[in-house]
C-alpha cells in the first residue's frame, strides 16, 4: 500500500468523524491547473489531521460532560421536589401534633375533674356499703347455720342414691347375666322381658333369704356366745335346724311349682307346630291358592265353552276331570290345616279371635273359597313357637340348676316322637302337589 492511498484512507477516517459530528467533509483534488488551490505538505496535512481529531474527540467528550450534567440538574431538580413535600408533610405533621397535644391536654383536666368527683362519690359509697357488709354478716351467719343443715341433709340423700343406684346397677346386671346364662343371647322380645321380670323375682327371692340367713347366723352367733356363757347350746342348734327344715320346705315348693310351670310349657309345645313346619305350610298355603286362582279361571273358561257349543255340554274331557281332582285334594289340604287352626286346642288368643267370628266364616268361606286369613296366622304361630321355645330352653336351664337330680331323658324322647311326627306331617305337605 503507497503512501498516497494510506493518506486518502486518512482523509477518509476524518471525514466520517465530521459528518457524524454535522460537518461537512474534505476531499482530495486530482487536477493539474492548482490556481485556485491551497496546498500542504505531508506533514502539515498530518497535524491538520491530528488536530482534526482531537477536536472531534473534545468535542465528542463536551456533548458527553452536557448530558451527564442536564442528567445531574434533572435528578437534583427531583430531589428538591421531594424534600420540598417532605417538608410541608412534616409541618403539616407538626400542626396536627399541636392540635393533638391542646385535646389531650383539655381531656386531661376533664378527668382530672371527674376522678375528684368520682373519689367523693366513692368515699359516700364506701360509708354506705359499710353499713350494709354489717347487716349482710348477720345474715350470713343466719345462712351459714341453714346451710350446715341442708348439707347434712343432701349427704344423707346422696349416700341413700348412692345405695339405691348400685343395688339397681346390681339388680340389672344380675338379670342380664342369668338371662345370658340361660339363653345365650341378648333380651329383645316380650317374653324376655317377662322371664327378666321372673328372674328378677327369683333373685330378689334369693337376696331376701340371704338377708334372713345372715340375721339369723347373726342372732345365732349372739345366741350362742350366750348359750357358751352359759354352757346350753341346745336350744341355738334346735332353731337352726327348724330354719333349715323350713328353707328346704320352701324350695322344694318353689321347685314344684317351676315343674308344674315346665310341664304346662311342654304340653302347649307339644300342641303347636314347629317353625320350619309353619314355613312349609305357609308355602304350600299360597302354592293352594295360586292352584285355586286357575281352578277358577279354567272353570270360567269352560262355562264359555259350553254356552258357545251347547251340544259338547256332556262330554267332558280327561284334562278337565285330572284338573277336578287336583283341586278337590288341594281343597282337601286347606280344608285340613283350617280345621287345625281352629281347633280349640289352638293357642288361646287365635281361639278366642276364631270365635269372634265364627258365625260368618263359614260363609265366607263357601262364597269365596280363600284361606288368606290362615298366612297371619301361621306366622303368629311361628314367632310364638320361637319365643316358646327360648322360654323352654331356659327354663330347662334354671331347672337343671334347681333341680340337678331330677331326669328329663323320658321327656326329650317325648318332644323328639312329636317333632318327628310335625316333621313327617310337613314332608307329607311338600310333597303332595308332586304326588297329584
Amino acid at each position: 500500500m503507497t503512501e498516497k492511498q494510506q493518506e486518502e484512507a486518512e482523509w477518509e477516517s476524518i471525514n466520517v468523524l465530521l459528518m457524524m459530528h454535522g460537518l461537512k467533509p474534505l476531499f482530495l483534488v486530482k487536477r493539474t491547473d492548482l490556481k485556485d488551490f491551497i496546498i500542504f505538505d505531508k506533514q502539515s496535512s498530518q497535524k491538520m489531521r491530528q488536530n482534526l481529531k482531537t477536536l472531534m474527540e473534545e468535542t465528542t467528550r463536551q456533548q458527553n460532560m452536557i448530558q451527564e450534567l442536564i442528567e445531574t440538574n434533572q435528578q437534583l431538580k427531583n430531589e428538591l421536589q421531594l424534600e420540598q413535600s417532605r417538608a410541608a408533610d412534616q409541618e403539616q405533621r407538626a400542626n396536627d401534633l399541636e392540635q393533638i397535644m391542646e385535646c389531650v391536654k383539655s381531656k386531661i383536666g376533664e378527668l382530672e375533674d371527674e376522678s375528684i368527683n368520682r373519689v367523693s362519690q366513692q368515699q359516700n359509697k364506701i360509708k354506705d356499703l359499710q353499713k350494709e357488709h354489717k347487716a349482710l354478716q348477720a345474715k350470713c351467719q343466719h345462712y351459714k347455720k341453714k346451710q350446715m343443715e341442708q348439707q347434712e341433709t343432701i349427704a344423707s340423700l346422696q349416700k341413700d342414691i348412692y345405695r339405691l343406684t348400685k343395688e339397681e346397677e346390681e339388680r340389672i346386671v344380675t338379670q342380664n347375666r342369668v338371662f345370658a346364662y340361660l339363653c345365650k343371647r341378648v333380651p329383645h322380645t316380650i317374653l324376655d322381658r317377662q322371664l327378666l321380670c321372673l328372674i328378677d323375682y327369683y333373685e330378689s327371692k334369693i337376696r331376701k333369704l340371704h338377708k334372713q340367713r345372715v340375721y339369723k347366723e347373726d342372732e345365732s352367733l349372739s345366741e350362742e356366745e350366750k348359750d357358751y356363757r352359759s354352757f346350753d347350746a341346745s336350744l341355738t342348734y334346735k332353731g337352726l335346724l327348724m330354719s333349715l327344715q323350713n328353707q328346704l320346705k320352701e324350695s322344694k315348693s318353689k321347685i314344684d311349682a317351676l315343674l308344674s310351670e315346665k310341664l304346662n310349657l311342654q304340653k302347649d309345645l307339644e300342641t303347636r307346630p314347629t317353625q320350619h313346619e309353619l314355613r312349609l305350610y305357609k308355602q304350600q298355603v299360597k302354592k293352594l291358592e295360586k292352584a285355586l286362582k286357575k281352578n277358577i279361571r279354567l272353570k270360567d273358561l269352560l262355562s264359555q265353552k259350553k254356552m258357545e257349543d251347547p251340544e259338547k255340554q256332556d262330554e267332558p274331557s280327561k284334562d278337565n276331570q285330572q284338573q277336578a281332582l287336583i283341586d278337590q285334594r288341594y281343597f282337601q289340604v286347606l280344608s285340613s290345616i283350617n280345621s287345625v287352626v281352629h281347633n280349640p286346642r289352638a293357642p288361646v288368643i287365635i281361639h278366642k279371635q276364631s270365635k269372634g267370628g265364627a258365625q260368618h266364616f263359614h260363609k265366607d268361606f263357601v262364597q269365596d273359597c280363600g284361606f288368606e286369613h290362615l298366612i297371619p296366622i301361621i306366622e303368629m304361630w311361628a314367632d310364638q313357637l320361637t319365643s316358646l321355645k327360648d322360654l323352654y330352653k331356659s327354663l330347662k336351664i334354671l331347672s337343671a340348676e334347681l333341680v340337678p337330680w331330677h331326669n328329663l331323658k323320658k321327656q326329650d324322647e317325648n318332644e323328639g316322637q312329636q317333632y318327628t311326627k310335625l316333621k313327617n306331617f310337613a314332608s307329607y305337605c311338600f310333597s303332595l302337589p308332586k304326588i297329584i
